[in-house]
């Protein structure tokens, strides 16, 4: 769910530029592309308590990229991105990836042109699938640093960390009922995933800081594997927020305004639990506070409807 994006206000505008000589000097803190770390959703519910609803990091196995040249039209393996079974004729993976750049070419043309600089561009691969596309603006007119990512990654995850993301446990959890009488050694479990994040320090500490990501997250049949046994689950999560040093209250009833309109147009229910899930989320334990105002969060989303 992507929130609906307004041009930059020209209060905003005059904001930074009467503050243009205070710089907030903040850096960006961004995952590294060469990480084996992932970062999943958990899907259980229920009983699952606030801590382990929180973005679960597992290690992983997957490929070390290269930096390539040319952008190509899809970086899912051969054949995914002209579809599947489905009767529309285009898979989840495609599409999903299809909006995420499409989402990283419009944010980034706005930020442009209100800013006047352009982002630098890196792309990367992986011989087995997956790549991505990385794009920042650093010490620009307007923003300090602005970054837009967008990845799509394969990859083998450990079954403890496939249940304890999901709450699943034997067959479901990635061990057969042949292994489970046997005793043999579990099976890693293949996933795809794609996403887009972003984080903006704005120069102007009048203005604040924002932060958003949107994922995809599915799981593949084990090699050997029967259909039945196979682990399967998918689901959607992400959210935004909003961390000002000054806060205006137009600026915080405009951001969350615009969030709850995107989440009535689906369900009236979504807006409150999502805020909740990000209020949880962002809680300073030792200050005993919560990061900035707040926004949206959401996890478990596997609804077909």
């Amino acid at each position: 769910m992507f929130a609906a994006r307004s041009p930059v206000s020209s209060v905003r505008v005059q904001r930074q530029q009467q503050a243009s000589s205070s710089k907030a000097r903040v850096a960006v803190v961004s995952a590294p592309r060469r990480s084996s770390k992932v970062v999943v959703g958990p899907k259980s519910k229920g009983a699952t308590s606030v801590s382990a609803r929180r973005l679960t990091t597992m290690s992983a196995s997957i490929e070390q990229e290269t930096m390539i040249d040319e952008t190509p039209d899809s970086f899912l393996r051969g054949g995914e991105e002209s579809g599947n079974a489905a009767s529309d004729g285009s898979s989840i993976r495609a599409k999903f990836e299809k909006m995420i750049r499409e989402a990283q070419d419009s944010i980034c043309a706005a930020v442009e042109e209100v800013d006047g600089c352009k982002f630098r561009e890196d792309k990367w691969a992986r011989p087995g699938g997956g790549g991505g596309i990385s794009r920042v603006l650093q010490d620009g007119n307007v923003w300090e640093k602005a970054g837009v990512n967008v990845s799509v990654v394969y990859g083998q995850m450990p079954p403890e960390a496939y249940r304890a993301a999901t709450g699943k446990s034997g067959a479901q959890g990635g061990k057969s009922a042949a292994e489970e009488k046997a005793g043999l050694p579990l099976k890693p479990v293949p996933f795809f995933a794609a996403g887009i994040s972003s984080v903006m320090h704005p120069k102007n500490p009048m203005a604040p800081t924002v932060h958003f990501n949107y994922r995809y997250f599915e799981t593949e049949k084990p090699e050997g594997m029967s259909d039945d046994a196979a682990p399967r689950a998918w689901w959607f999560g992400g959210g935004t927020d909003l961390t000002p040093s000054y806060l205006f209250k137009e600026d915080a009833q405009h951001f969350h305004q615009t969030l709850k309109d995107a989440c009535d147009k689906h369900d009236p229910e979504f807006y409150t639990t999502f805020k909740k899930y990000c209020d949880d989320y962002f809680v300073i334990k030792h200050r005993n506070e919560r990061r900035g105002i707040g926004g949206v969060f959401f996890y478990d989303m596997n609804d077909p409807d």
